[in-house]
């Protein structure tokens, strides 16, 4: 088990440089460019894939980094070079995830380098689970996995709804009930392949923030796989049902297992929020230093040199609240206290606090599309809301610590 450190390895820093460079060289230059056009930014997607950035070994590498830090890491650098080119890079890892934690040998080594395809042809993949009435409610989802056993295929269909990369991806990986009696835990996850018959494009969002990754929703009409696609199998999914089922007529609680891949997953959110917030921090730092008002620099003044304090105290505080989570995920610590939660709220908190007191600090300039810190205020508002909102993390958090189920 590695140790706690508060101090990156060598190894580690080299990395972060090279991602910083790309998020300084590249992401941020583009930002403005493809905020406006709110289009998918192929091109820096592209070039992220030349230089290893976009692939499945790099991001391997961090996944299975022992000491947990190297995805937080190369979070907080993407999101600090910008919000919504960096979910373009990293949004395909949602759906990679899905299967790493799901699937079998053989559909990770089948299907995840699918989703990230090669330099030359780029690809993306989505992760498909809310739906239009199942968002922080995932019990209410209603998106219906038949099998047809003569067949050997299952039968989808509903609607899912804010799929990044929803529509536009080869390979996407979709939730759906298969025993609609037990809620959430009669759940399954299923691959459909590229170009399959019946999965199409629904509405695409024109959204506040993020506006350079695609979002959509993704309509499943009769949509047939083979029994294969099918993460973990079949006989693995029978097994879960029939202890589901065994477990619900005694009325035991059931513990939702998509609801501890979220938990674990959470910091990754948070670090993205601290890169935005720490790239907002910065830019009000700078022009707080070199704006002059009645004869010398505004930071002088107490009131705006108070505020980037506090600023980067709260930074501060939320990277190492995802390091903390992070490394006891990875080490397979349990979360008594809800820790992942923790850092997703105070980290996504702190982005929206930070980018809007930037603004402030800006003044009039931190209003206008001139100065960054407008489209980092905008980015920071998704993070209190995607993978479970603010009010579900501190419903987590209170279950977790009293034991009852609040509501």
């Amino acid at each position: 088990m590695a140790e706690f450190s508060f101090e990156l390895n060598e190894d580690q820093k080299a990395v972060r440089e090279w991602i910083h460079g790309f998020a300084a060289d590249v992401m941020r230059p583009a930002a403005a460019e493809w905020d406006e056009r709110e289009e998918t930014p192929w091109p820096i997607i592209q070039e992220a894939a030349k230089i290893g950035l976009y692939s499945l070994d790099f991001y391997a590498q961090q996944y299975f980094d022992s000491t947990g830090l190297g995805i937080p890491m190369t979070m907080e650098e993407l999101f600090w070079g910008d919000a919504g080119i960096a979910l373009s890079i990293v949004g395909t890892g949602l759906a990679a995830v899905g299967v790493l934690a799901n699937g079998t040998e053989e559909q990770i080594g089948t299907w995840i380098p699918q989703m990230y395809g090669d330099a030359n042809d780029v690809k993306v993949a989505a992760f498909c689970s809310s739906e239009p009435d199942a968002g922080s409610d995932v019990s209410a989802m209603r998106t219906r996995a038949v099998y047809d056993e003569a067949k050997d295929e299952w039968v989808i269909n509903g609607t899912k709804t804010w799929a990044t990369n929803g529509g536009i991806a080869g390979v996407h990986v979709v939730v759906a009930a298969v025993d609609l009696d037990l809620g959430s835990k009669g759940h399954a996850s299923f691959i459909i392949p590229p170009d399959t018959p019946g999965l199409s494009q629904g509405q695409k969002f024109k959204k506040h923030g993020i506006r350079a990754s695609h979002t959509a929703e993704v309509v499943l009409d009769d949509v047939r796989v083979p029994g294969s696609c099918l993460l973990g199998g079949k006989e693995k999914l029978d097994e879960r049902l029939a202890r589901a089922r065994e477990k619900a007529a005694g009325g035991e609680r059931l513990k939702n297992a998509a609801m501890a891949t979220f938990e674990a997953s959470r910091p990754a959110v948070g670090a993205m929020a601290v890169g935005t917030a720490r790239a907002a921090y910065e830019v009000a730092l700078d022009y707080a230093k070199t704006r002059q008002q009645f004869g010398r620099p505004v930071i002088d003044n107490q009131g705006v040199a108070f505020q980037l304090a506090d600023m980067r105290t709260r930074i501060d505080a939320s990277r190492l609240l995802v390091w903390r989570a992070s490394w006891m995920a990875v080490n397979g610590r349990p979360f008594d206290a809800a820790e992942g939660s923790m850092s997703k709220l105070f980290a996504s908190e702190t982005a929206k606090t930070v980018t809007a007191q930037a603004v402030q600090i800006l003044g009039g300039n931190g209003f206008t599309r001139e100065y960054p810190v407008e489209r980092m205020h905008r980015d920071a508002a998704i993070y209190t809301i995607f993978e479970g909102t603010s009010e579900i993390q501190r419903l987590v958090i209170a279950r977790t610590l009293s034991g009852v189920p609040i509501r």
